[in-house]
């Protein structure tokens, strides 16, 4: 019995394989999806910073409030410790019943840093007499402070700083400590 070679092999199967253009765009599109991945991460983390910086902004701005709520006010003595804050070029514009105070103070945002990369805001304050005397004579005094602090975007070539502000408001009574006015 003779045997030859074409009886003997299998005819040849045909494999399926990827092409060159199905590679290219397979790559293609993974690089797309973990790029946008990273982006969407960084921009996260980004912004997160940027909350940090605005919570510490409005706790530094609700302090300045609590100092202007510390002070003493009351007319029947009369004493007005409003005027009296620790703030930088202060003036006070206006009379003694209807007046503005303004000023300003600065310090480093309460952040976690490391090598002494400080961010520092400043507090914008702002008191107005307020006299509604078509109502019993009431006198109120308006508190604001506006907290400004700048923020970086981005980095390398393409960076840039952002001024935000934080702004917090109220009002206060006199005090009339004085028992005697009571």
């Amino acid at each position: 019995m003779r045997l030859t070679l074409s009886k003997t092999l299998e005819p040849r199967r045909q494999y399926s394989a990827f092409t060159l253009a199905e590679v290219v765009i397979a790559i293609a599109i993974v690089a797309i999806v973990y790029g946008g991945m990273f982006m969407a991460y960084t921009q996260s983390t980004r912004r997160a910073q940027w909350t940090g910086y605005s919570l510490a902004a409005q706790a530094l701005a609700v302090q300045q409030i609590e100092q202007a709520r510390a002070a003493v006010w009351d007319p029947s003595k009369p004493e007005n410790d409003f005027t009296n804050l620790n703030l930088n070029s202060s003036s006070l514009t206006g009379g003694s019943t209807n007046y503005i105070f303004t000023g300003y103070t600065w310090t480093n945002l309460d952040l976690p840093t490391s090598g002494g990369n400080f961010v520092t805001a400043t507090n914008y304050v702002t008191i107005r007499m307020l006299n509604y005397t078509n109502i019993t004579g009431v006198q109120l005094q308006m508190v604001r402070v506006d907290t400004v602090w700048p923020f970086t975007w981005g980095s390398g070539a393409g960076t840039t700083t952002k001024l935000y502000t934080n702004t917090i408001c109220t009002y206060e009574a006199p005090d009339n400590r004085d028992n005697s006015t009571l």
